[in-house]
């Protein structure tokens, strides 16, 4: 696979799903790819990259971002509260909301720095005790609260359970979005992207389909 199949894929999946060509954003996922890999895709003009963790984003894009112009890098993973403000210097996004004491301390950071990444709040879906996110009945009020702060909210994402079908969860993420007024849905990864397109997603999250498997020897999990 490569990155022009993915894009071939995702063109394909818009067009079955009678939306409008381009209206879902490829995030190519980075995390723990040695840096050839991730030069290879900046190479072929591709801008959109989504990491992990704080740490390992710091010792990568500030060197990709002197050489490439108008890169713009996701955080996907679960953010800690002591990484907040290193997180809001290095990314345009942050995928990973999911609770009040991390949205308080974004919320005085923005107000410190005078700016702060598009947020989009995690939500638990599939109530998966080892999983980050806000239980789907919580959702609407975590939204409210955060409003309440002057957060960019821009949309929601979900990670559903690896051994159901992920429609149902994509569904679900779309009803509370609606209803709440947000427009992006980060949902789908390199299994199940078709059917996220399918369901609504606005940005879906491919590494390994782009990359090729992820080699974890020497890294922590």
């Amino acid at each position: 696979m490569s990155l022009a199949d993915i894009q071939s894929r995702i063109t394909s999946a818009e067009q079955q799903a009678g939306r409008k060509a381009g209206s879902t954003k490829l995030i190519a996922v980075s995390k723990v790819q040695p840096n050839e890999n991730v030069r290879s895709v900046l190479e072929q003009g591709h801008k959109l990259f989504g990491e992990n963790k704080v740490q390992e984003a710091a010792g990568k894009w500030p060197k990709f971002r002197e050489q490439f112009e108008q890169v713009n890098v996701h955080l996907l993973g679960p953010l800690q509260t002591n990484k907040a403000r290193q997180a809001m210097g290095l990314f345009e996004a942050i995928h990973s909301l999911d609770r009040p004491k991390l949205a308080n301390t974004l919320a005085r950071l923005a107000q410190e720095l005078g700016n702060c990444p598009d947020l989009f709040i995690q939500v638990n879906t599939g109530e998966e005790a080892q999983k980050s996110g806000v239980s789907v009945s919580d959702a609407d009020q975590f939204i409210a609260d955060c409003r309440e702060l002057g957060l960019p909210v821009v949309g929601l994402m979900c990670l559903p359970p690896a051994q159901e079908d992920p429609a149902p969860h994509f569904r679900s993420l779309r009803a509370i979005a609606e209803q709440n007024g947000l427009e992006n849905l980060s949902m789908g990864m390199s299994a199940d992207f078709e059917i996220a397109i399918q369901e609504g997603a606005t940005h879906v999250r491919v590494g390994s389909a782009i990359f090729g498997a992820r080699d974890y020897s020497g890294q922590a999990r």
